[in-house]
């Protein structure tokens, strides 16, 4: 057994020195889903494959030893805090590990052993790629060194990098199981899923839908009601949509803030991928999002921001002037709330009320189309050496229900786990921020909804964030037509992508 493990790790040291972090070959198959909530491969040529039989083991991959410290220490790589402050709130409610605590400046506790292993967060913040190239450097060294990265995360537009690549361990060899699985999304599934073995690589706590969140106020000035199912006939499709934005400009108000807040409405939509056989093709989907955001542009239905700059925040003041946002769940506590209030709110949660700026004046809507946006996935890394801890952190964050059910109450978060969200439904949930709403059954239509089947490949990121910038200069003018744009998203997404050609 020892020599079939150095041979598997020699085999997989060249598959990374081969492959790795090249954006990780083109995804010209699919996972689908099996009658037991499990994957199969679908082949190019439309033959669904399992490849179970030939597959070798994950947890038995592996390099030099590790050092008796690297074996004491859980080493996990993330971009931000988000993920550790729901680990160490809710993790200790669903694990029978034993556990050790930090206490923090402010009367909070962190976890600071699991099982006498103690947890060494490496944070890079997220910008220009700087988490993926420190994360690339890790696990690319992963086999050859004695210090092991154990966890990493990862987002759903860079997510087939890494689950197609060599770095992330199967879930199933991690020992959970489909019915361990059986109540969360499969488009979460399949956003993780190795397109090549049909693996599962990563698990998310959470499902993130998306909403039209609208200002009440400017809705009642505009359209003589904030009820949400009355609003929702304003903006039920494209037509309609384009139609109720002109009234919006009639008294003076933008309807979306910028160039991107409806993309992801229309790139989660795609028939078919970014990238198929190293092809890159422009969707239908994304051509009609192009052609509105101009048409919005010329007519001053938006107001020419861009996702995240100064201006584009501040519509979000109730009397901002925009009509409204298209937000996932995690964008309602995040972004939208804390932009919208005058006063930042209190631990205690005191000035969490209506007065506080817009708190309780935006209500939600499902609009024109079901999507999602964003999400973060838990892997898994190779040759981890605390992979019974890995196991435990991804079972119970993921697949526990009291411990969905409580993120949910406590975060906001619109957990990966329907019966946990609908028991929540059936409790009576309501949303102080969105004025008393229920917005979880809202959220669970559009989740239904959601079908990642043939859409997904490991260049996204880089084709949504060039196409979208190309634009700009569209919407802009400093480009005179969409073919001028188009013909520099060529250039920029090709010199991106090396290997990649253009089949338009």
């Amino acid at each position: 057994m020892a020599n079939l493990k150095k041979v598997l790790a020699g085999s997989l040291s060249l598959c990374l020195a081969a492959s790795m972090f090249t954006a990780c070959g083109s995804t010209d198959s699919s996972s689908t889903s099996d009658k037991n909530g499990g994957s199969t491969s679908k082949a190019g040529d439309g033959t669904g494959i399992n490849k179970d039989a030939d597959r070798v083991n994950t947890a038995e991959l592996h390099g030099v030893d590790s050092s008796e410290d690297s074996k004491k220490t859980l080493t996990i790589y993330c971009w931000n805090t988000e993920f550790k402050s729901r680990l160490d709130k809710y993790y200790p409610q669903g694990t029978s590990n034993e556990l050790t605590y930090n206490e923090l400046a402010d009367g909070s506790k962190e976890i600071a052993t699991i099982n006498g292993v103690k947890l060494n967060w490496v944070q890079v913040e997220n910008e220009g790629n700087a988490y993926q190239t420190k994360l690339d450097e890790a696990l690319k060294g992963q086999q050859d060194s004695t210090e092991k990265v154990d966890m990493f995360l990862m987002e759903a537009d860079y997510a087939l990098k890494y689950a197609n690549g060599d770095v992330a361990l199967s879930i199933q060899d991690l020992g959970i199981t489909d019915d361990d699985m059986s109540q969360m999304y499969q488009y979460t599934k399949d956003v993780a899923t190795d397109t090549k073995t049909g693996e599962l690589k990563g698990v998310s706590w959470q499902a993130t839908p998306g909403l039209f969140l609208y200002n009440t106020k400017i809705a009642e000035d505009v359209l003589g009601t904030s009820d949400p199912e009355k609003v929702q006939e304003a903006v039920k499709d494209w037509d309609t949509f384009t139609a109720t934005a002109q009234k919006m400009a009639d008294k003076g108000y933008k309807m979306v803030s910028g160039f991107d807040d409806t993309y992801r409405c229309f790139s989660n939509n795609m028939s078919s991928p970014w990238v198929t056989d190293n092809k890159i093709t422009v969707d239908p989907q994304i051509k009609a999002w192009a052609d509105q955001t101009k048409e919005y542009t010329d007519k001053g239905y938006n107001n020419k921001t861009s996702l995240w700059d100064d201006a584009w925040a501040a519509g979000q003041k109730i009397d901002g002037g925009v009509f409204g946002y298209f937000f996932s769940t995690w964008g309602i506590p995040f972004t939208l709330l804390p932009n919208t209030v005058d006063e930042e709110i209190k631990a205690d949660g005191s000035n969490a009320k209506e007065g506080n700026g817009g708190y309780g004046l935006w209500k939600a809507c499902s609009g024109p189309q079901a999507y999602y946006w964003g999400g973060t996935w838990i892997c898994g890394a190779i040759d981890s050496d605390n992979q019974d801890i890995v196991a435990d952190i991804m079972k119970v964050m993921t697949c526990n229900k009291d411990v969905a059910k409580a993120i949910t109450e406590g975060e906001q978060d619109y957990t990966n786990n329907k019966a946990a969200i609908k028991e929540l439904i059936d409790g009576g949930y309501t949303n102080a921020f969105l004025g008393g709403q229920d917005h979880l059954a809202l959220l669970t239509e559009a989740a239904d909804k959601i079908s990642l089947e043939n859409k997904l490949s490991a260049y996204d990121q880089g084709c949504n964030e060039k196409f979208q910038g190309a634009m700009k200069d569209y919407f802009l003018g400093t480009v005179d037509s969409y073919e001028a744009a188009l013909e520099n998203f060529k250039k920029n997404i090709t010199d991106l992508y090396g290997n990649l050609t253009c089949d338009f």
